[in-house]
C-alpha cells in the first residue's frame, strides 16, 4: 500500500508539471498592467517571465536555491499553486517620499518539492507598481540550514539600457575600508556593453526595458540572511543574484543565509512603469516588515550641522564644535554632529558641558564611532565599542546619561550574513536606549527605514564628502546627483550630506552651482539631512535664502515628479503638509528648459530661489502660482528650488 502512494504521488507531480510546461500561471497587478507568468521546463527548473502592458520587460529567467544539502533547483515538481489573496496595507512612514502610505497587491503562492521530498516555497505579489518574489523553507531539519547559491536571475531583453554602481571589491580602498557603496555610476549604457562582472553591481539597479523603466533592489532583509547584489555574465542583459565576498564576514562567523526552519529570504523587488514610478513608488517599503517598536516617540527626523565636511580630522575640538552648535541653533537645524576622535579630543566630560549647552540652544548632539574589528585598519576612535551586547549597552547607557540622541557607527565589514546580524543588533540596543543611528561606510538599507525607523539615514553612496577629496568627483557632482533619486535615493534615507553654499575648504574646487547645492536640500531623502557648510560659509549666505533653509520641513507627506532623465537632469516636487517645494537640478553642458503647470498644486504665491550671474550667488522672485504654466531654465550644472503656498 506504501509503495502505491508513493507511485501515485510520483504520478501527480508528473501530471501537474506537464501542466505548468504548456500553460504558465500568472500573478496580475490589480489594475492588470503587470503580470507575472510562472512555469516549469521539462527538467523540472521554475522560470519566470514578467510583462507591462502585455510588453516583456523580464524574459524568461530562473528560479530556485541550492542548499547545503539539498538542490531546489533542479527536478522540482509542483505540488500546490494557492488561489489569489488581495493584499491591502496601510501603513505610516517617519520620514519617507510619503508619510501615509497605502499598498495592494495580489498574492499567489507555489509549492515545490524535489527528488528528496525537500520543499520550496516561491511567493509572487504584483502591485500596480513592482513586481515582488521570495523563496521560503521549510519542514523538517535538525540545526540550521544554510543555502549555497541563489539561482535567481533577470533577463533583460536586447536594446535594453541600463544605469549600475559596481560593486567595491572587498577589503580594498582607504584603509581597506570597502565595500561601501560609493562608486559612480556607469550611465545610461546599452546592456549589450555591460559585460561579466563577477564582482558585481549594487542595488537598486536600474534599466530602461523598451518603454518601460524598472527598478531592481531587495527588501525584507533580516539577520538571517547576507545581503546580495546583481552579477552580469557574459551573454548580455543576463543578471543573476550574488552573494558577498567571503571577506565580508564578522571575523570567525558567518556569510552565506543560515536558518532553522522555516525561513524566507528578502523580497526580490522589480519596480516597474513609466520614470515617474521610480520617483513616487513606495515598492521598498511596501515589501519590508513593520516596526515593532512600540515607542516612537524619540525618532525624531531633522537637519544637522557637521563640522568635519569642512573642517576634518584636526578640528573635533570643543570650542569648534561650541560653533556648529550656534549654526545650528541660528538655523533652526535640530542636530550637531561631533566626529571621528572626539574621546581623545574633547573627552566624555566636555561632551557632557557640549551636551548641555546644545541642550539649551533646542539642539541635540550625535556622536560618531568606528565600528571596529579586524575587517578594516582605521585607527579613529572610539572604537571596539559597538561590537558586544555587553559593550553596546554600557556604552548606549552611558551617552544617554549625558543627553545624547543617536550614533553614527562607521566602516562596516560588508554583506555577510553575520554583518548584517550585526547592524540589526545594533539597531535593537540603540533604540532599547532611544538612540537615533546613522550607519556609514555601510551597505544599502533595503527598506529598514520602515522596520527599525531608529535608523534615520545610512550612507552607501559616492557623498559630497568625495568633492572635497578630488576634482575629478567635483567635476562629477552634477552627473550623479541626477542619478540618485532615481536609484540610491528611490527607497531608502541616503546621507550625501548636501548643501555647500560658500565654498569647499579644500583644494578642489566645487563645479555645481549655489541653486543646485540648495535644491538637494528638498530633492534627496534622509531621516537626519547632515549640511555641508560651515558657520563661516553661511554667513555669506543671503538672509532669504536662509530663511527658506530654516523652514525646509524634516519629513515629507507627498512627490510628484515633473520631469527628468537619470544622469541628465531632473525636477521633483515634495509636499509637507499645505506646502509645496519644487526642486531641480540639470547635470549637462547646456541648458535644460523645462515648463510647470503650477495650478496642478492648488497654491497662490511662488518663490522661486535659481542661480544669479554666478556659481555662488542666487536670484529670488516672488510670482503668482495659479498660472497655467511657468517655465524655468535650469542653468548647466545649475538647480533651484520654488516654495508653493
Amino acid at each position: 500500500m506504501f509503495k502505491l502512494k508513493i507511485g501515485l504521488i510520483l504520478a501527480f507531480f508528473c501530471v501537474v508539471q506537464a501542466v505548468a510546461q504548456t500553460k504558465p500561471f500568472l500573478v496580475s497587478s490589480p489594475d492588470r498592467n503587470l503580470v507575472a507568468e510562472l512555469w516549469s521546463s521539462a527538467g523540472g527548473e521554475v522560470y519566470y517571465r514578467v510583462k507591462h502592458k502585455h510588453t516583456t520587460v523580464i524574459d524568461s529567467s530562473a528560479l530556485g536555491l541550492f542548499l547545503k544539502d539539498g538542490d531546489l533547483f533542479h527536478a522540482l515538481r509542483l505540488v500546490s499553486a494557492s488561489k489569489i489573496q488581495r493584499i491591502k496595507d496601510r501603513y505610516a512612514m517617519v520620514y519617507a517620499k510619503k508619510s501615509k502610505i497605502s499598498y495592494q497587491a495580489n498574492q499567489r503562492t507555489f509549492n515545490y518539492v524535489n527528488a528528496d521530498l525537500q520543499t520550496l516555497g516561491i511567493v509572487f505579489q504584483v502591485s500596480n507598481d513592482a513586481v515582488a518574489f521570495k523563496y521560503q523553507l521549510s519542514g523538517k531539519s535538525t540545526g540550521l540550514q544554510q543555502v549555497l547559491k541563489e539561482n535567481t536571475a533577470f533577463n533583460f531583453p536586447a536594446g535594453t539600457r541600463t544605469w549600475l554602481q559596481p560593486m567595491q571589491v572587498a577589503k580594498s580602498g582607504w584603509e581597506s575600508s570597502n565595500p561601501a557603496y560609493e562608486e559612480h555610476y556607469h550611465v545610461d549604457v546599452p546592456v549589450e556593453a555591460v559585460g561579466e562582472n563577477k564582482t558585481g553591481w549594487v542595488y537598486p539597479a536600474l534599466f530602461k526595458s523598451k518603454d518601460s523603466w524598472v527598478l531592481v533592489t531587495e527588501a525584507g532583509l533580516d539577520s538571517n540572511y547576507c545581503a546580495t547584489r546583481l552579477l552580469s555574465a557574459a551573454k548580455p542583459g543576463n543578471f543573476t543574484i550574488g552573494f558577498p565576498d567571503p571577506r565580508e564576514v564578522i571575523s570567525g562567523k558567518g556569510l552565506l543565509p543560515q536558518s532553522a526552519f522555516p525561513f524566507s529570504s528578502p523580497w526580490r523587488v522589480i519596480t516597474i512603469g513609466d520614470l515617474s514610478a521610480m520617483i513616487t513608488s513606495t515598492a521598498g517599503t511596501d515589501l519590508a516588515k513593520p516596526t515593532g517598536l512600540k515607542d516612537l516617540s524619540f525618532v525624531k527626523p531633522g537637519k544637522a550641522s557637521w563640522s568635519w565636511i569642512n573642517s576634518k580630522d584636526d578640528f573635533i575640538v570643543y570650542d569648534e564644535q561650541i560653533c556648529y552648535i550656534d549654526l545650528a541653533a541660528s538655523m533652526n537645524w535640530q542636530y550637531c554632529l561631533i566626529d571621528i576622535d572626539w574621546d581623545r579630543k574633547i573627552g566624555y566630560d566636555q561632551i557632557k558641558k557640549l551636551s548641555e549647552y546644545a541642550k539649551s540652544k533646542n539642539v541635540g548632539l550625535l556622536l560618531w564611532y568606528n565600528s571596529a574589528g579586524d575587517w578594516n585598519t582605521v585607527k579613529y576612535t572610539p572604537k571596539n565599542l559597538m561590537l558586544t551586547h555587553e559593550s553596546r549597552v554600557k556604552e548606549f547607557s552611558r551617552i544617554r546619561d549625558l543627553g545624547i540622541k543617536g550614533v553614527k557607527i562607521d566602516f562596516f565589514a560588508g554583506d555577510g550574513q553575520s554583518v548584517i546580524k550585526y547592524y540589526i543588533d545594533i539597531l535593537h540596543d540603540a533604540a532599547a536606549y532611544g538612540l537615533l543611528v546613522n550607519f556609514h561606510g555601510a551597505t544599502l538599507p533595503r527598506g529598514w527605514a520602515r522596520t527599525y525607523p531608529q535608523l534615520l539615514t545610512a550612507e552607501a553612496v559616492r557623498g559630497f564628502e568625495n568633492v572635497t577629496f578630488n576634482q575629478k568627483d567635483a567635476d562629477r557632482e552634477a552627473e550623479i546627483c541626477t542619478v540618485l533619486p532615481f536609484t540610491r535615493n528611490a527607497f531608502d534615507p541616503m546621507d550625501y550630506t548636501p548643501v555647500n553654499l560658500y565654498k569647499v575648504q579644500s583644494n578642489t574646487r566645487r563645479k555645481t552651482s549655489n541653486g543646485f547645492q540648495l535644491a538637494l536640500s528638498v530633492l534627496f531623502l534622509s531621516g537626519i539631512q547632515h549640511y555641508a557648510e560651515s558657520p563661516a560659509g553661511m554667513s555669506h549666505v543671503d538672509e532669504k535664502v536662509r530663511t527658506v533653509l530654516r523652514g525646509i520641513p524634516s519629513a515629507w507627506d507627498d512627490v510628484r515628479f515633473i520631469a527628468g532623465y537619470p544622469g541628465k537632469f531632473v525636477v521633483v516636487a515634495r509636499r509637507s503638509g499645505k506646502k509645496w517645494y519644487i526642486s531641480g537640478i540639470n547635470s549637462q553642458a547646456t541648458s535644460q528648459k523645462i515648463s510647470i503647470n503650477l495650478s496642478l498644486f492648488g497654491k497662490q504665491k511662488a518663490n522661486f530661489i535659481g542661480d544669479g550671474a554666478d556659481d555662488f550667488s542666487f536670484v529670488n522672485e516672488i510670482y503668482n502660482a495659479d498660472r497655467t504654466a511657468r517655465e524655468i531654465v535650469i542653468k548647466p550644472s545649475g538647480g533651484f528650488l520654488m516654495v508653493l503656498e
